[in-house]
C-alpha cells in the first residue's frame, strides 16, 4: 500500500477505491500531508494533463475530480485541524443571472484538490455578494463563471465592485463564451479556458 494506489484509484475514477485506500494510508500512519500531495492532488494533476492534452474530456474531469473528492472528504477533519497548511482561500460562483453550474463545480473541486481553501457561493451570486464573501474570508483571489452572453456584463460589474471595495483580491472569468480579450477588456487579472488552467493560473497568482 501506498500513495500511488491513491493516485491509480483517482485516474481510474474508482472513488470507493479512492475511500478505502485513503482510510488504509491513514491508518498506517502516513503523513496526511503526503496523502493530499503525491494520491490525490497529484493524480488530479494528471488528469488535467491528460485533458489538456485531448486524451480526456469534461465526464472523465468530473468523474475524476469526484473521486478525489471522496479522499478529501476522509481527509478534510485532519487537514482542518491544523495539520495542514492551505494555499489561500478561493471564493467561486457563477454571476447574477446564470445558473449554470457544471464548469464551476469541477473548477471548485479542482481548486479544493490542488490544496486551496474554497467559498463556493452558488449560481447567480451579486457582485455585492463576492465582495462580502471575500472581504470576510480574507480570499486571495475571486473565480467568476458564466456560460451565457447576456451574463457576461455582470462579470464586469463584479470586477468592477471589487477594484472599489479596494479588496487585494486578483479576479479570474472562465465559461465557454468568456476570452482573454474579454477578460483585458473588463479589467480582470486572469482568464481560464478550463479548469486544470484555472488551477495553474491561481497557484501562480497566490505564489
Amino acid at each position: 500500500m501506498t500513495t500511488q494506489d491513491i493516485f491509480n484509484a483517482v485516474v481510474a475514477f474508482d472513488e470507493a477505491a479512492v475511500k478505502e485506500k485513503t482510510k488504509a494510508e491513514l491508518d498506517a500512519g502516513t503523513d496526511v500531508q503526503s496523502i493530499l500531495n503525491d494520491g490525490l492532488i497529484s493524480a488530479m494533476d494528471d488528469v488535467g494533463e491528460k485533458f489538456s492534452a485531448g486524451e480526456l474530456f469534461v465526464p472523465e474531469m468530473l468523474m475524476a475530480a469526484r473521486a478525489m473528492k471522496a479522499g478529501l472528504e476522509i481527509l478534510q477533519p485532519l487537514l482542518a485541524s491544523g495539520q495542514s497548511s492551505s494555499k489561500g482561500t478561493v471564493v467561486i460562483g457563477t454571476v447574477k443571472g446564470d445558473l449554470h453550474d457544471i464548469g464551476k463545480n469541477l473548477v471548485a473541486m479542482m481548486m479544493e484538490g490542488a490544496g486551496f481553501e474554497l467559498v463556493d457561493l452558488g449560481v447567480d451570486v451579486s457582485a455585492e455578494a463576492f465582495v462580502k464573501a471575500a472581504s470576510e474570508k480574507g480570499a486571495k483571489v475571486i473565480a467568476l463563471s458564466a456560460l451565457l452572453t447576456t451574463t457576461m456584463p455582470a462579470m464586469e460589474t463584479t470586477v468592477k465592485a471589487v477594484k472599489e471595495a479596494g479588496l487585494s483580491v486578483k479576479t479570474i472569468i472562465g465559461g465557454a463564451p468568456v476570452t482573454q480579450a474579454f477578460a483585458d477588456q473588463i479589467g480582470a487579472d486572469g482568464y481560464s479556458a478550463d479548469a486544470p488552467g484555472a488551477v495553474k493560473l491561481v497557484k501562480q497568482m497566490v505564489a
